[in-house]
């Protein structure tokens, strides 16, 4: 078993850990009613996608999410809230420097004996979450679940879809696609474009995300009997039957979107192994990217 197989099996246990530890960082997160960025490079800028709209959604304060090496210099918020798994990522760590004394800070990270632990404010350590793989998985949706719970949104049934997904096959001739499209609706868009890079990382694959509504305005000119469409949470209405008409797998949303993750994961894992590649290894990747001065 490959290391990412390890790590994105292991997700039921870590998320139900993190949701019981939610309340021991209270303080370091944010509160109702502030205003809140939170920053990330790769798949850590998805999670914040996700975890923004999920706190606006729940009427705690205006939430932005952005790429750490686009957060808008001139702009002020009341706490900045950087996810970062390695905690040695440049653009993090030189957004936190650049805020000290200016703007709270608070990074969610995997390693305490990396830089981020003095650059931030406040630091959350979900070291049980941490990866030896390149790919990440848990230590991603190990933050968002914290971040869930904190808002009180976590439920157990997350855990219990997620031990499905885990479980249950693959939907057949999906691994055999030659191209996948994943669609989101708010909070769920973060994790399409998260499920879209699992594909690139682990097995070369051709992918694409996005709001599912925005899929009628061009992008489903490519759907072909070879693609397939997977939806994030509850499709808008119609989308599936035009998908389907034209000739492209459908791949609907049953269960909690986060679990949903978890599935398109295994397909990761699933069609690199199909195609003879070693999701441990992704090409030009490295587990954290650090710039020279």
């Amino acid at each position: 078993m490959t290391y990412v197989e390890d790590e994105l099996n292991s997700q039921p246990e870590c998320w139900t850990r993190a949701a019981a530890e939610a309340a021991r960082h209270t303080a370091a997160l944010p509160v109702a009613g502030e205003r809140v960025a939170i920053v990330g490079c790769g798949t850590s800028y998805f999670m914040a996608q996700s975890a923004a709209a999920l706190r606006e959604d729940a009427g705690q304060g205006e939430t932005d999410a952005f790429a750490a090496s686009e957060f808008p210099r001139g702009r002020m918020y009341d706490r900045v809230v950087a996810l970062t798994r390695s905690g040695t990522t440049t653009e993090v760590l030189e957004l936190l420097t650049e805020l000290k004394g200016r703007t709270r800070t608070v990074a969610l990270t995997a390693d305490p004996a990396t830089p981020v632990m003095t650059a931030a404010d406040d630091v959350v350590v979900l070291d049980f979450a941490d990866e030896r793989s390149v790919v990440q998985t848990r230590f991603a949706t190990t933050a968002l679940t914290l971040l869930r719970a904190h808002l009180g949104l976590h439920t157990e049934a997350v855990v219990a879809d997620a031990r499905d997904a885990l479980a249950a096959e693959l939907p057949e001739g999906l691994v055999e696609r030659t191209q996948f499209t994943f669609l989101g609706r708010g909070w769920t868009v973060g994790l399409a474009n998260e499920a879209g890079l699992k594909m690139r990382e682990a097995s070369l694959s051709w992918t694409e995300a996005y709001p599912a509504m925005e899929y009628r305005h061009g992008p489903i000119s490519i759907s072909t009997a070879g693609t397939a469409a997977w939806m994030f949470g509850e499709a808008p209405v119609g989308l599936a039957e035009q998908v389907r008409e034209t000739g492209a797998l459908w791949v609907p949303g049953e269960l909690d979107p986060l679990a949903e993750l978890v599935r398109a994961q295994r397909l990761a894992v699933a069609v690199a192994a199909a195609r003879g590649l070693d999701p441990d290894r992704p090409r030009h990747l490295t587990r954290s990217v650090v710039l020279a001065p």
